[in-house]
């Protein structure tokens, strides 16, 4: 099976500063993955790797048909046009209801037909069940629903891959399963996810593969054993 992700060998820098090194994995169809780590391990340093905010300078990195080692400033909006990312704290539009919120992400990636665009509305705000809000100011939505939101904008463009950095982190327990829940079944539909997350009572639910940031190190649990390095100082 090719793999949507394919990271060898990289370093991962902010700055000139060594955040992670000798990172080695691979991210297949359908797979849901947690991204875990104590604060300032590096999770979000990874994250914006794959999505192009930090640059990859040395080793290989591929989602899909982007080398990120060779990616350019002006393609990383065409690199994130083939990703879905969820953050934490939603980052709606709040001056724009809930499908005025997808159609600005739809018409920021190239989409034209109004009638196909409304269908492709309909479709996402059902997946995330919120079929009778798209009319809804996010003010008017709970934070779950506002995260639901958030996922069904990520699904716009039928991605191959999900990040999703912290998305029950602002969230209470019962709403933070449902959110859980919805990604995992949306990873059942072929999608790949990798969610970071604190949360180790929530993985509990859905035990899964992890990647673990530790010590400069990401630690695959596919993979028995990892030989260690000195510990880098901890930055995220």
């Amino acid at each position: 099976m090719k793999s949507i992700v394919s990271i060898t060998n990289c370093n991962i820098y902010i700055d000139k500063h060594l955040v992670l090194s000798d990172v080695n994995f691979d991210i297949n169809k359908g797979e849901f993955i947690y991204l875990i780590g104590k604060t300032g391990t590096g999770k979000s340093s990874l994250l914006k790797t794959l999505y192009g905010e930090l640059p990859m300078t040395d080793g290989g990195g591929r989602i899909g048909e982007f080398d990120l080692r060779k990616l350019k400033r002006k393609q990383v909006p065409f690199l994130r046009r083939n990703l879905g990312i969820v953050f934490q704290d939603f980052q709606l539009l709040t001056d724009r209801t809930v499908a005025e919120n997808l159609i600005f992400v739809m018409k920021a990636t190239g989409w034209k037909d109004k009638q196909l665009m409304k269908e492709r509305i309909e479709e996402v705000l059902e997946k995330v069940e919120l079929g009778t809000k798209g009319f809804k100011m996010p003010y008017e939505l709970s934070g779950g629903e506002q995260q639901r939101v958030a996922i069904a904008r990520a699904l716009i463009n039928d991605p191959d891959l999900i990040l999703a950095d912290e998305p029950t982190g602002n969230l209470d327990p019962e709403t933070s399963d449902n959110i859980l829940k919805l990604l995992y079944d949306i990873s059942q539909s072929g999608r790949a996810i990798l969610m970071a997350t604190h949360d180790y009572t929530l993985m509990s639910k859905y035990g899964n593969r992890t990647l673990r940031c530790d010590a400069g190190r990401v630690i695959d649990s596919l993979i028995e054993s990892s030989p260690q390095k000195p510990p880098l100082q901890e930055t995220d």
